[in-house]
């Protein structure tokens, strides 16, 4: 009963930070944004995503972490449980690296005057979150195989 509670809980926390990820993709392409609304965007996303996603991000990674532990007589099923782990821990890593410093930096921007470079910025963001994304996607493919091989 412990491993299915584990696995639901895995499945259940990984998705919703994929399923995060992947409503940021859809909705915040800044392709075309006038500076003040991506300046906007960008600060409320920041505000409302950052205190949450870490804490999901942790718990998936130690779920992922602790289904690998549980799964080791199947060799297969861990396999996978450990690449969905060195793939939540990449989306980790991305977000902290590169995502994160330029949150810092757009936090600090006025709204009506962003600097003059921030369409280099706004690119770098998006190419690290598009990175984050298809890692996290990756990562959440390979859990799913695992699920479906435990039965």
């Amino acid at each position: 009963m412990f491993p299915t509670i584990i696995d639901f809980a895995d499945m259940l926390l990984a998705a919703l930070v994929v399923g995060a990820m992947f409503g940021v993709w859809l909705f915040f392409n800044p392709a075309g944004l006038a500076a003040n609304i991506y300046v906007t965007m960008h600060q409320q996303g920041v505000r409302t995503l950052n205190k949450p996603m870490p804490i999901l991000g942790a718990a998936t990674i130690l779920l992922t972490i602790a289904a690998a532990v549980l799964g080791r007589n199947d060799s297969a099923r861990a396999g996978l449980l450990v690449g969905a782990t060195f793939c939540f821990v990449a989306v980790g890593l991305i977000t902290r690296f590169l995502n994160q410093p330029i949150n810092s930096i757009v936090a600090t921007w006025r709204i009506d005057s962003p600097p003059t470079n921030w369409t280099g910025l706004r690119d770098r963001w998006w190419r690290g979150h598009l990175i984050r994304l298809v890692t996290g996607v990756a990562g959440l493919c390979l859990l799913i195989a695992a699920m479906l091989r435990r039965g």
